[in-house]
């Protein structure tokens, strides 16, 4: 958070620190435009035509240009704008194929609510750039109906006199609309998808999968000979194939198990026809490529939380091993020449493993020599632990690129099948396990939630909720207010879950004083009334 700072809104607030965080000074932008990666037939793109048309109509040609980002936070359309709005936009790197995250265009309502996963408004001299302080934004993520996973960022941008608190829901209206025709677009691709899987499995008995997005179809032979872990390996293929059909002879599957694969793909959707056929065995079987063995360095990315040094600590378990540990972030407090003195020791002292925690907050000068060291012939059996590969720059991403085995953790929304596990696992380690369970309406309304908190937040909820009830089933009604909200109520619209969340936010920061959370929202008391009863917000 900037020094001394205390007029900005915390959520503000607190996207200046990881801009800052990130590198970057409010004078000096770092824009990256990615024109050859926007998907220009995509259903996204599909989808909000209609709505990004109807706001340009709405808004006018002259003071409010709509932007619309993908799931990567690429520019991929722009609308309305008189011809000098545009240009000065242009000029600051909003074109199709600009890359909008908060390390690169600081804090705006593109990258923010990117970040956040929610709708913002930036005004004036919140942004963090100077070239942006001239206008006011308003952006909302739209998230995929089906998969809940985010999909893109809808924008209106306009200069500053321009502005008004009520685009903030015209925004976050049109957002739900590109939702809705997602879910029309995806219906369509889904039959077509079932239609191509079963003209692939009529009358035969081998394995065939598609794999679409959010939608896994699979014949009895492809479930029996693939792990989950082989459908990425699958997705990979068929994206180095330029969206096109393909053919690999040997593909080595999780299991050891060697098959080829013959790839095309669905038309009129995003997914993609494997056909395999299991080869037979010549010797040995081969190891998977990138599986972790000890001795090879491994790299695992992902943003807090998500386990990355629980996951470390496994393959020292796995092999038998002793750990030792160093803190990237020790760094920060005790100095470079500390830290470094600390990595010769243990590297002299060849632990059985040395983790690495954090390793994208190490200066140059440390990632450099951790770099000579994991090349050196005799050293230690390295773990890093860090930020998701993808941002990863200079030193860290060749860190990283020096670790044979990389490893991805994904966030906890894109693992809502192994919410039940991993609440099972986390009450046994309170010593309530074989006592307390969470039903099924709890854990539904547990997988309709953002976690931006990722597996620490999980863990606090089943701790809050362990403190209060030690045996029997857990309900919703038992979860903190916050986390009651699920999707089983039929009415729920993606917009109504967004505005639920806000609100009981605003509520417990205010300590329920209804008056000042809807003076924190900016909307009148009267209209926070109507929309708590029309969501069911008790309190």
């Amino acid at each position: 958070m900037p020094a001394g700072d205390t007029t900005l809104r915390p959520e503000i607030a607190h996207s200046w620190w990881r801009s800052e965080r990130s590198g970057l000074t409010p004078a000096a932008p770092q824009p990256r435009v990615e024109p050859d990666a926007v998907d220009r037939r995509g259903r996204l793109r599909t989808a909000a035509g209609p709505v990004l048309a109807e706001l340009a109509r709405q808004l006018g040609e002259t003071d409010f240009c709509v932007v619309l980002a993908d799931r990567a936070a690429r520019i991929t359309e722009l609308s309305g704008g008189g011809r000098a709005l545009r240009d000065r936009l242009e000029s600051l790197g909003v074109v199709s194929g600009g890359v909008f995250l908060e390390e690169t265009t600081g804090t705006n309502s593109l990258a923010t609510a990117y970040e956040l996963r929610r709708g913002v408004a930036v005004h004036g001299e919140e942004h963090y750039l100077e070239p942006f302080k001239r206008f006011s934004c308003y952006g909302h993520p739209i998230t995929h109906p089906v998969t809940r996973r985010l999909v893109g960022v809808l924008d209106i941008t306009c200069p500053s006199a321009a502005g008004s608190p009520l685009l903030a829901p015209l925004v976050a209206r049109a957002a739900r609309d590109v939702e809705e025709g997602l879910l029309r677009t995806e219906r369509a691709a889904e039959r077509r998808m079932l239609a191509a899987f079963r003209a692939a499995t009529a009358g035969r008995q081998r394995p065939v999968l598609v794999l679409g997005d959010g939608v896994v179809l699979a014949g009895p032979a492809a479930v029996a000979l693939l792990d989950p872990v082989d459908h990425l390996t699958l997705r990979e293929l068929a994206a180095g194939s330029g969206g096109g059909e393909g053919t690999l002879s040997a593909v080595t599957l999780a299991s050891g198990r060697t098959v080829s694969v013959r790839w095309r793909p669905v038309e009129g959707s995003d997914g993609v026809l494997f056909e395999l056929a299991e080869l037979p065995e010549t010797g040995a079987p081969a190891r998977r490529p990138g599986a972790p063995v000890p001795g090879s360095a491994v790299y695992i990315g992902g943003a807090p939380g998500t386990g990355r040094t629980t996951a470390a600590r496994a393959l020292a378990d796995a092999a038998g091993v002793a750990v030792r540990t160093l803190d990237a972030s020790e760094a920060l407090v005790r100095g470079d020449a500390d830290w470094l003195a600390r990595l010769e020791r243990a590297a002299a002292d060849r632990p059985g493993l040395l983790l690495v925690e954090d390793a994208h907050l190490l200066s140059e000068t440390c990632a450099v020599r951790l770099h000579r060291i994991m090349a050196r012939r005799s050293g230690p059996w390295t773990v890093l632990t860090g930020a998701p590969l993808a941002g990863l720059t200079g030193a860290h991403a060749v860190l990283a690129a020096d670790c044979p085995v990389q490893v991805e953790l994904p966030a906890l929304r894109e693992r809502t099948a192994e919410l039940p596990g991993l609440v099972r696992t986390m009450i046994d380690g309170l010593g309530l396990g074989g006592r307390l369970h969470f039903t099924p309406a709890a854990l539904a309304a547990l997988g309709a939630q953002p976690f931006p908190g990722e597996l620490r937040e999980l863990h606090a909820v089943v701790r809050d909720v362990a403190a209060r009830r030690s045996a029997g089933g857990v309900t919703v009604q038992d979860l903190p207010e916050r986390y009651r909200f699920g999707p089983g109520s039929p009415a729920m619209t993606p917009l109504e879950r967004a505005e639920h969340e806000t609100i009981t936010a605003a509520l417990l920061d205010c300590g329920g004083n209804k008056l000042r959370a809807a003076r924190q929202l900016g909307i009148s008391r009267t209209t926070l009334y109507s929309r708590m009863r029309a969501l069911r917000i008790t309190g």
